[in-house]
C-alpha cells in the first residue's frame, strides 16, 4: 500500500510504500535513494531490538525473560507495518509482536544458520510521518513492559550525486565520502551527536536531527547513496559481540524521533 503526503505549502511530498519511506521530493527534486539502484535494495528501515551483526554471539542473547534468538539487525524487519491512520500531511504505522513468536529469518540459509527468530517480550512499534514544508519528521514510539532491553536504529538512505564529493558534517568533523567507504561494514560512527548536515554536490543539502538516538553511524558500499543512520549505541568496534552494556532498559513507552530537513 503507497500513501503520499504533502506539505501546506504544496512543494514538499513523501511516498511511504508499507511503512517505509520510498520518496522525499521538494520542488521535483529527488532526496531517497531509489530501491533497484545500485547500492542497496531499500530506501529505509528500522534496527531493532539489536544493532549490528550477531553471528560472535552465536545468535542468542540472555534476557531476564530467557534466551532470544536474533540475527543481525533484529527481527523488527522481518515483520509487516500495519496501516493506522493518515491526512494530508500525515501517515501513522505499526507493527506488533507477540513475545516467544517464532518468526521466519529471510536470511536463512544463504546468510544465516539460524532458520527462525524470536524475542522473549511483547512489544509495539509505530512509526510515523508528519510533513512540515521542508521538514520530514519521522516518530518512533516502543511500547513494551517496563525493563525489556533494546536497542534502536533507523537506517535511512539519500541519494547522491555519484561523484564521490559529497561531504557529512558532524558537530565536531568533516567526514568525506571516501572515509565511510573504507568503513566498509563496520560502518563510520560518530558518536555523542544529534546533527549532522549533508553536503551535496547537485541539489540542496540536507540537515538530519535526532531525540533519544545520541549518535550516528554512516555507510555505504557506493558513491550514489549514503546511509546516514541515527543509533542508540554503535556496535562493538571489530569483533561485535554484544553485551549488556550495549542495551537499553524500555521505560514502557519510548519515545525517539529523527528531522530531515532540506535546507
Amino acid at each position: 500500500m503507497k500513501k503520499k503526503i504533502t506539505s501546506e505549502d504544496f512543494k514538499s511530498e513523501v511516498t511511504i510504500e508499507d511503512g517505509e519511506l520510498i520518496s522525499f521530493q521538494r520542488e521535483g527534486q529527488e532526496y531517497i535513494h531509489q530501491k533497484g539502484s545500485k547500492g542497496w535494495r531499500s530506501s529505509d528501515d528500522e534496527m531493532f531490538p539489536i544493532i549490528g551483526p550477531t553471528s560472535k554471539n552465536n545468535f542468542t542473547f540472555p534476557t531476564a525473560k530467557g534466551d532470544a534468538i536474533l540475527d543481525q539487525h533484529g527481527l523488527l524487519r522481518e515483520l509487516n507495518y500495519l496501516f493506522v491512520s493518515s491526512t494530508k500531511n500525515t501517515a501513522n504505522f505499526i507493527k506488533k509482536y507477540k513475545k516467544n513468536t517464532l518468526i521466519k529469518n529471510s536470511k536463512f540459509p544463504e546468510k544465516s544458520s539460524e532458520a527462525e527468530v524470536f524475542w522473549p517480550y511483547d512489544f509495539s512499534f509505530q512509526k510515523n510521518f508528519t510533513l512540515e514544508k521542508n521538514v520530514l519528521k519521522i516518530q518512533f514510539i516502543i511500547e513494551s513492559e517496563e525493563g525489556m532491553p533494546f536497542m534502536l536504529g533507523y537506517h535511512p538512505a539519500f541519494l547522491l550525486s555519484d561523484s564521490g564529493k559529497e561531504t557529512i558534517i558532524s558537530d565536531a568533523s568533516t567526514i568525506n565520502l571516501e572515509s565511510v567507504l573504507k568503513a566498509g561494514s563496520d560502518a563510520f560512527p560518530v558518536f555523542s551527536s544529534e546533527k549532522i548536515v549533508l553536503k551535496n554536490v547537485s541539489k540542496n543539502d540536507l540537515e538530519i536531527t535526532t531525540k533519544g538516538f545520541d549518535n550516528f553511524m554512516l555507510w555505504t558500499e557506493v558513491k550514489n547513496m549514503l546511509c546516514i543512520e541515527p543509533i542508540t549505541q554503535y556496535p562493538s568496534n571489530n569483533n561485535h559481540k554484544s553485551t549488556g552494556e550495549n542495551w537499553r532498559l524500555s521505560k514502557e513507552k519510548n519515545f525517539f524521533s529523527v528531522a530531515i530537513k532540506i535546507l
